[in-house]
């Protein structure tokens, strides 16, 4: 029977794990409740940065080391960051959990920040931003964001810049890791074949360095939704746009409400939008929905991908979906939406990776673990009425965001959108 359990040391740090002990496998990892959102200007790619730089040598290890030493048992470990968050992770069979501790456990407390591997891997970080500016539908998502949080920390590249990145120093580094990795802020979770209490033991001897408070404030700044528009032609096959609105944080009532909504909108192949715009019109090849919940505001979008021809018609009928849903929204497409939801989160608790991650994210942004009943019930409790109201108030009552790149000729102007969108649906007359 799979459990989860939950111990607090005193240092402060939590320690979370839930025995599936029919696995042979662990899946471990240390999450941290801070990312690109808590740089400063100066620092824009610092949290990212250090993500690399975390496995280009230790006291103990050099970089090759730390990956025979994981690969030399079948293991692998990798790390990632996000705009507010960042995690650092492996997977390894149970016998070699106390080494995926203990490695983990070094590169976040005993990194060299040596100042030629930082320069190698400034080189690597500076080809993977220009691999992404080669990529439109990366390109797109980045200028979205900018656009819709104008000028602020959330809106940023994670990768940072050229400049930036090249400007940054081991003191400087050192001094993000200190203003955010601190116990309060970091939870060690493992999915698998795990015994509690020994992990606790593993994870408290080899943490113990981890400061238990910032060697200076952490940096978190308020964001304030903004909208507008950004375009860039460039001679491509297909255009790529991005139409978006203010959306939820993860802690509002109507965050729950928004996931719904989008995956009724544009979740799947029997979406509204998928069906409309790709099978009955063939205006484009890829069309979707999507929120994203952040800690304090939120990103409801569409995005298309289509040829640059097509955008005359494409627009308005992506728009008049939008305002379709304040107006009319069906009891079989939310229990449709449930289902879909309900099973991505049964298939994740089979992936002890997916898991360990999904039980990360719930500590972090609520503090506890939440049972899928629970979830569930809160899905249960979304009526159409709920929900035709949010989509009201979501595409009616804020400025609404536009990226888009490639052949944008006949991309009317976002004015144009604005209006269309100043007043809901007119309510159909009952047949």
């Amino acid at each position: 029977m799979m459990k989860v359990e939950c111990t607090r040391l005193k240092s402060g740090l939590t320690v979370v794990t839930e025995t599936m002990p029919h696995l042979e496998s662990v899946a471990l990892g240390v999450w941290i409740k801070s990312g690109s959102r808590n740089e400063t200007v100066e620092e824009h790619g610092i949290a990212h940065l250090l993500e690399h730089m975390a496995f280009k040598g230790t006291a103990r290890r050099t970089a090759r080391q730390i990956a025979e030493e994981i690969e030399n048992v079948g293991g692998e470990v990798n790390a990632a960051t996000s705009t507010e968050t960042t995690s650092y992770y492996a997977r390894v069979l149970k016998d070699h959990v106390p080494l995926a501790v203990d490695i983990l456990a070094d590169i976040l407390t005993e990194s060299s920040f040596d100042e030629e591997e930082l320069r190698r891997e400034k080189s690597v970080i500076l080809q993977e931003i220009g691999a992404a500016n080669d990529v439109p539908d990366d390109v797109v998502f980045d200028r979205f964001a900018e656009t819709a949080f104008r000028g602020q920390t959330i809106g940023r590249p994670i990768l940072g810049t050229p400049d930036t990145v090249n400007s940054f120093t081991p003191d400087q580094i050192r001094g993000y890791l200190g203003r955010n990795y601190t116990t309060d802020r970091l939870f060690v979770v493992a999915a698998g074949a795990v015994d509690h209490d020994s992990f606790v033991k593993q994870v408290e001897e080899r943490f113990a360095s981890i400061p238990t408070a910032p060697t200076a404030p952490p940096i978190f700044e308020t964001a304030i939704y903004t909208g507008g528009d950004t375009r860039e032609e460039r001679d491509l096959m297909d255009a790529q746009v991005l139409l978006g609105f203010e959306g939820k944080a993860y802690h509002a009532r109507d965050f729950y409400c928004s996931q719904i909504l989008a995956n009724i909108l544009g979740g799947g192949m029997s979406s509204r939008l998928f069906q409309e715009v790709r099978e009955h019109r063939g205006l484009c090849y890829s069309v979707y929905a999507f929120h994203w919940g952040f800690s304090d505001t939120g990103i409801f979008g569409v995005h298309a991908a289509t040829g640059g021809e097509n955008l005359p018609e494409l627009m308005p009928v992506i728009i008049d979906e939008l305002r379709k849903s304040s107006d009319r929204i069906e009891q079989q497409e939310i229990e449709r939406a449930r289902a879909q939801i309900r099973a991505q989160l049964l298939m994740g608790q089979e992936s002890p990776a997916a898991r360990a991650g999904q039980i990360a994210r719930q500590m972090m942004l609520y503090g506890r673990t939440i049972p899928n009943q629970e979830l569930m019930e809160r899905l249960s409790s979304i009526t159409v009425e709920r929900l035709t109201d949010l989509a009201g108030r979501l595409f009616f009552d804020t400025a609404p965001t536009l990226s888009a790149i490639g052949p944008l000729e006949l991309l009317a102007p976002t004015s144009e959108f604005s209006a269309s969108l100043s007043s809901p649906a007119p309510v159909r007359a009952a047949s």
